[in-house]
């Protein structure tokens, strides 16, 4: 069903660029119809931003990219098997995706059989608010239901919920993804009951498609929220593999929205799953984590750095300089979390603020200056340097370079 053009539709700034333009006229040129498909239509609906730009249409690949050529636009069959080219315009890609349903599923991933349907290609979709497509000029094509959905925060699944979830049991964890990104209120009661019946589909999934869908929840608006629920229901514990502490993963997103800080995905993990090495190293294999971040898990497993405000802030110097900005930042973090200390603490404030008005110096004294009191190269070398450096810590890098190289002398003689 065609709606009214709703006003922030009609007027996006994403579907009057001329390079959207040319993908559009580059298909009506070659007589295809083509609409704007998923999150920049529900986006620009709700005034939020647009990142990536699809476009549906009914026709197949191999005329999408005869359409884009025959315009002088760049195609590339980035997923021909599944319909996909994208067509770039003056360095902007559209992915331009043929009309689609499902034949058979397997719980990951779809055979599809390209159709010239339009509501074929919406009900194999998952969401309602997820099956909106709009024409070049901003006509709205609603066939389920989901601009009114929108229009209430209701993230629901189209047609019979478990269905939808074994067609892929991704979509377990994209209902509280999207539930936490898009909806108002509790979870819709029906995807609610088919995602914990569902569950044990979870362990068919990739990690990598695990680790992808669980950051972007742990970082969505409500995430916290939607984490608990899961957590109420084992299903969260069946994604990481062990009983995790919602109530910290609270905590660090009520500390980062007072201090106006962008949620940081490793950091809520690990307050949320990490205590023990162990965590860190069955995480890194269930998500497939980089190696910087299963650093950063194994960094929050340790005995905690005493960083508090009751500690010298020469200790907490030592560890800056030690550590580096980002790990010390992180770590302060964590204890603050940890501690249960108030966001509105001035102490804490001061304390993770460190970095912005103390730099760490620069150690001036290098293996050359050892060796030039005649220290042959070799191990020692490196010894007598890093006692001259804990030395310069221990007394809160007060040493000058002239007070440094007479420690240094007095240092080698001891040799």
């Amino acid at each position: 069903m065609a709606t009214p053009v709703p006003p922030r539709l009609a007027e996006a700034s994403w579907l009057r660029r001329s390079e959207t333009q040319a993908v559009f006229a580059a298909l009506a040129a070659a007589g295809f119809a083509a609409r704007a498909v998923g999150g920049a239509v529900r986006n620009s609906l709700l005034g939020r931003p647009v990142i990536d730009i699809d476009i549906a249409t009914p026709a197949r690949p191999d005329q999408v990219m005869a359409a884009a050529e025959a315009a002088g636009l760049a195609a590339i069959p980035t997923g021909i098997a599944h319909g996909t080219v994208t067509v770039v315009a003056d360095h902007m890609p559209c992915e331009v995706t043929t009309l689609r349903e499902d034949v058979e599923t397997h719980g990951r991933h779809a055979t599809v059989a390209f159709t010239d349907d339009w509501a074929a290609d919406a009900r194999r979709r998952d969401f309602t608010i997820n099956a909106l497509y709009c024409s070049a000029e901003g006509e709205l094509f609603d066939p389920l239901g989901g601009y009114a959905d929108l229009l209430t925060r209701h993230v629901r699944f189209i047609g019979e919920a478990t269905e939808r979830i074994r067609e892929d049991y991704l979509r377990i964890l994209r209902f509280f993804r999207f539930t936490a990104e898009y909806a108002a209120g509790a979870p819709d009661a029906v995807g609610l009951a088919a995602c914990v019946r569902e569950r044990a589909g979870l362990a068919r999934l990739s990690a990598e498609r695990v680790r992808q869908e669980l950051f972007r929840l742990l970082t969505a608006v409500r995430g916290p929220d939607m984490v608990a629920v899961m957590f109420d229901h084992g299903l969260i514990v069946d994604v990481l593999g062990a009983a995790p502490r919602p109530q910290l993963l609270d905590a660090l997103a009520a500390l980062e929205a007072a201090l106006g800080l962008a949620p940081d995905a490793v950091l809520r993990l690990s307050v949320l799953a990490v205590e023990v090495p162990e965590d860190a190293a069955r995480l890194r294999e269930r998500l497939r984590l980089s190696n910087e971040e299963h650093e950063r898990l194994s960094r929050a497993a340790q005995p905690a750095p005493d960083l508090g405000p009751a500690t010298p802030e020469s200790d907490a110097r030592a560890f800056l300089y030690a550590a580096g900005e980002a790990a010390y930042r992180e770590c302060v973090l964590l204890a603050w979390v940890r501690a249960d200390a108030g966001a509105e603490d001035d102490l804490w404030r001061r304390r993770l603020a460190l970095p912005e008005r103390w730099r760490p110096p620069r150690f001036p004294i290098g293996g050359a200056d050892v060796m030039a009191l005649g220290v042959p190269a070799g191990p020692r070398v490196g010894q007598v340097l890093r006692a001259l450096e804990d030395w310069w810590i221990a007394g809160d890098f007060g040493a000058d370079e002239g007070a440094l190289r007479a420690k240094l002398e007095e240092l080698v003689a001891k040799c």
